[in-house]
């Protein structure tokens, strides 16, 4: 009798041991890393029960990078040159080029123009311009313009562009507003606008030949 007892204590003691071997506690049985990161590091847990279970680590960090190129381009038509003709003092004489921009700037781009001259300068006598100040003691009138030729072809809804300028001209360190749009917007061979140059000599302006050179300037706003 005394045996059996033994018997029987020997076998509750391995039943026992049995069940604790397979109830212990999930496992980390690795680690997943990034190279380089430092601080990307987590453990790889095994659930501890072989068949359908799994092992799992998950790293919550990994960045995704990309960068887009800034884009800016301006086009004028024409080449080179705006020819006002023979001038007259009983009409002003005009002459354009068409602008067209595209960018992908995110509050879109703005062009300027700029005089070199400060008017139209006499080719023979350097201290003689087209322009409305009287410093030659002949007034006349030197202007640059703009409007807008064409429907946008930005994708945007909320885009909008303005072209309107129309001022006398008459020193050469003012870079003149002729266009401004607020998004992005294609380079589609459609004309943006267009920049106009207008002068009237007076009728006691000097003979001669006149000249002028426009210094045209395209921002993008990135």
């Amino acid at each position: 009798m005394h045996s059996i007892s033994k018997k029987l204590l020997s076998g509750a003691i391995a039943a026992g041991m049995m069940v604790s071997a397979a109830s212990s506690f999930a496992t980390n049985i690795g680690t997943g890393t990034v190279q380089g990161s430092g601080a990307l590091s987590a453990p790889v847990v095994w659930g501890d029960v072989f068949g359908n279970a799994t092992a799992t680590g998950t790293i919550n960090g990994l960045q995704v990078k990309a960068r887009v190129l800034p884009v800016l381009n301006m086009v004028v038509s024409g080449s080179g040159i705006i020819d006002l003709g023979t001038l007259s003092s009983a009409a002003a004489s005009t002459g354009a080029v068409n602008v067209e921009i595209g960018t992908n700037a995110v509050n879109g781009a703005s062009v300027t123009a700029r005089s070199t001259n400060g008017g139209l300068q006499n080719t023979s006598n350097a201290s003689v311009y087209i322009n409305d100040l009287t410093a030659d003691e002949v007034g006349d009138s030197y202007k640059y313009l703009s409007a807008i030729v064409a429907a946008d072809d930005s994708s945007y809804a909320a885009f909008s562009q303005t072209a309107a300028l129309n001022t006398e001209v008459n020193d050469n360190s003012t870079s003149h507003i002729i266009y401004t749009s607020t998004k992005p917007q294609q380079l589609s061979g459609v004309d943006d606008f267009s920049f106009s140059v207008a002068a009237q000599p007076n009728i006691e302006t000097p003979a001669g030949d006149y000249t002028d050179v426009v210094v045209m300037t395209v921002t993008g706003n990135f």
